[in-house]
């Protein structure tokens, strides 16, 4: 084979993967927009009146999860199912995303930790990696440290609206979500990174809850406003 011949065959085999690549971000944008019209909706229980109508709210969230789920289908038919890691860094971020996404609705609907199978199931992709396009631990994980940054500035928001046992609800989730993070040997350096910055939401709402005991407040609905386990669906 001649040396053009040669790089003739790997021009062909750029173009493949550049069409390849134009394809999955065309799909890509089209996540990355869904998603932000959930973060829109969502952050919206940061207002005072946003407390009155979580259920609703919800509700919405879960209407587009549902086109999450179709643009994942066509997103699979992008690339070849074998070559995920190949590609994957296009939709990586927007995927740990909607992790978050699915994290904070499970939340606001039961004070739960979503599980990654639940979250696979809401997103309309595969637990497990022989199965091709699948949710990675890692960004299942990546997602969760974004849900404990956002229920850190919930926390403060809801001494704002005057719901102040909140806080104290969000702060028991955080606690035990931060003791899982600790059972684990990271060694992704990215993820390592975001486990970091947990300690400072953990003390972010430490701080809250202190201000509401030295305040007398938020002790006596405690009980009655408990939504039991934070760990669970």
């Amino acid at each position: 084979m001649s040396v053009g011949s040669m790089f003739s065959l790997i021009q062909a085999s750029l173009s493949s993967d550049q069409d390849i690549r134009e394809e999955i971000r065309k799909v890509v944008q089209l996540l990355e927009q869904t998603a932000r019209e959930i973060l829109t909706l969502l952050q919206t229980v940061h207002q005072t009146s946003g407390f009155k109508d979580i259920p609703n709210k919800c509700q919405k969230a879960r209407v587009h999860f549902e086109t999450v789920k179709t643009l994942m289908v066509e997103l699979k038919t992008k690339f070849p199912i074998d070559q995920y890691y190949r590609f994957n860094e296009h939709w990586r971020f927007v995927l740990q995303r909607l992790v978050f996404l699915a994290a904070f609705v499970v939340y606001l609907e039961s004070e739960t930790l979503v599980s990654r199978e639940v979250v696979a199931e809401i997103l309309g992709v595969h637990m497990h990696r022989d199965k091709g396009f699948h949710l990675d631990i890692e960004d299942y994980l990546s997602g969760l440290l974004i849900l404990a940054s956002e229920l850190s500035r919930l926390a403060l928001n809801s001494v704002t609206a005057g719901d102040y046992s909140r806080p104290l609800r969000i702060s028991s989730f955080i606690n035990e979500l931060d003791s899982g993070f600790r059972l684990l040997n990271l060694k992704n350096d990215s993820l390592r990174k975001r486990y970091d910055g947990l300690k400072y939401d953990v003390k972010k709402i430490e701080e809250v809850v202190y201000d509401l005991s030295i305040r007398g407040l938020g002790k006596a609905d405690k009980a009655d406003d408990g939504k039991g386990e934070a760990v669970g669906k």
